[in-house]
């Protein structure tokens, strides 16, 4: 089966330059977000139904008002390409095949939120993307395609939590990935207004007024894209693809137990399973037994993937669609193996500043380790539930919550791979590793080798 792809943030071919760009369209979005004004702008993007795409599917139009009418001298926008999320790589390959439209997404923000600067945050291992967008902001710039905005493009560290709108922005300032208390549209770049009591910042050098909060807008590569698109073609166009609740496309990664993993851009809606029928599974007589949509969300089931591609009915089925990246596991693998594995990545990268968090992901972890290996008991089963309880007690970031849900789906889903384990019958493969991506060749997926070495103190083993 081949699904039916749609060509709006992934083109049938690299966009090289900007004279390429220009000619296919590109800038059409920033002229007439100018031409509408900023009040219009934000209502042609609600008409449209663009919601964000780096996770939670938050309305764009809502995010950008919040942040217009928030209290505040300076406003900021900021491009989310800290992608680190597990079995996902879709906003790198949007940035390698056209970081333009990106840009100019990001454009559309500054105009609408009047921002004097915005930000591109990469990881500093994103070598290739890095490089385009760095040449493409350049390209602009001289063109005078964004007249006097500052466009900085930031190079972070490698850690998970850097991915997280609330850390991004510290390590834009320069500081560790270690999530704020407050969401960006209260407490945003470079803010001078207290954060946690009585403590603030000094004034902005040259400034003497009362502290501020810098309301920011930070947005997903993809989210970006899309409404330059939108700003382009109109609401009516963005409406002609996906479905009356889900309107639009949306990009896919395929990875695990497949031929071939890649991305692909469909529309809105299309089931899941077709989507995964185009990879193929890797054995001929091999059926999927679970997908992930990457590590944030509940397990998906065999029975289930039939679910169309949509924020509503990944809800309905008890999980998320996240950054629809899906890791495939066919019939042969161990769900414990999964998740123990996949519950120690959360448990190395969680920072330490939340400690049910710390302490809850690695007594999860640990207990999941003794039943994988065989040294588990029902009491392993009792610790887990325990603190799959309280583990996001207090949480300042999502991470806890998706050891929660990642844990407690598959225990609640696999509870006969569970039983084998503790029973010593357990026949299935212990193949799994973490599908952090590092890149996809040929339609081989090349997952970070150093992931397994990585410490929970954010150092790695020799």
């Amino acid at each position: 089966m081949t699904v039916s792809r749609r060509e709006v943030v992934l083109p049938a071919r690299s966009i090289e330059s900007l004279a390429e760009w220009v000619a296919a369209g590109g800038a059409k979005g920033l002229a007439r977000a100018r031409e509408l004004g900023p009040e219009a702008t934000i209502a042609e993007l609600e008409r449209a139904g663009v919601r964000g795409r780096g996770g939670a599917g938050f309305p764009v139009a809502t995010k950008w008002r919040t942040v217009l009418g928030a209290v505040g001298r300076h406003r900021y926008a900021v491009c989310n390409g800290a992608e680190g999320e597990p079995g996902t790589f879709k906003d790198r390959t949007i940035l390698r095949a056209d970081p333009y439209q990106v840009i100019e997404g990001l454009a559309i923000a500054a105009y609408v939120l009047g921002a004097r600067e915005v930000f591109i945050a990469l990881k500093a291992s994103f070598e290739p993307e890095r490089e385009r967008v760095i040449a493409a902001v350049t390209e602009v710039e001289q063109a005078g395609l964004v007249g006097d905005l500052s466009i900085a493009v930031v190079a972070g560290p490698e850690e998970y939590l850097f991915g997280e709108e609330k850390a991004l922005l510290e390590v834009i300032e320069g500081n560790d990935p270690l999530p704020r208390w407050l969401p960006p549209y209260v407490h945003g770049l470079f803010a001078t207004a207290p954060q946690l009591g009585w403590q603030a910042h000094e004034p902005e050098t040259g400034h003497s007024r009362r502290q501020e909060s810098n309301p920011t807008a930070v947005n997903n590569v993809e989210t970006l894209a899309n409404v330059a698109h939108v700003l382009a073609n109109g609401a009516s166009w963005y409406r002609s693809l996906g479905t009356v609740a889900a309107p639009g496309t949306v990009v896919c990664t395929v990875v695990g137990d497949v031929k071939r993993s890649g991305v692909v851009e469909v529309e809105c809606g299309t089931p899941l399973r077709e989507v995964l029928e185009t990879f193929e599974t890797l054995r001929t007589d091999a059926t999927i037994r679970a997908v992930l949509p990457g590590v944030t969300n509940a397990v998906l089931t065999e029975a289930q993937l039939d679910i169309p591609l949509t924020f509503e009915a990944f809800a309905a089925a008890g999980t998320g669609l996240g950054a629809a990246g899906f890791i495939v596991y066919d019939d042969s693998v161990c769900m414990v193996d999964v998740a123990a594995v996949l519950s120690r990545f959360l448990y190395v990268e969680s920072c330490g500043q939340c400690p049910p968090c710390k302490l809850g992901t690695g007594a999860i972890t640990s207990a999941l380790d003794d039943i994988a290996t065989g040294s588990g008991t029902d009491a392993s089963l009792e610790h887990i539930n325990h603190w799959l309880g309280v583990v996001a007690d207090g949480n300042r970031c999502y991470l806890p919550v998706e050891e929660q849900q990642l844990v407690g789906s598959i225990l609640r889903s696999f509870p006969e791979d569970f039983e084998a384990h503790l029973r010593g019958r357990c026949t299935r493969q212990h193949r799994a590793v973490v599908p952090k991506l590092v890149d996809i060749l040929d339609g081989r997926a090349v997952f970070d080798a150093q992931q397994m070495r990585k410490r929970p103190d954010w150092t790695y083993a020799d």
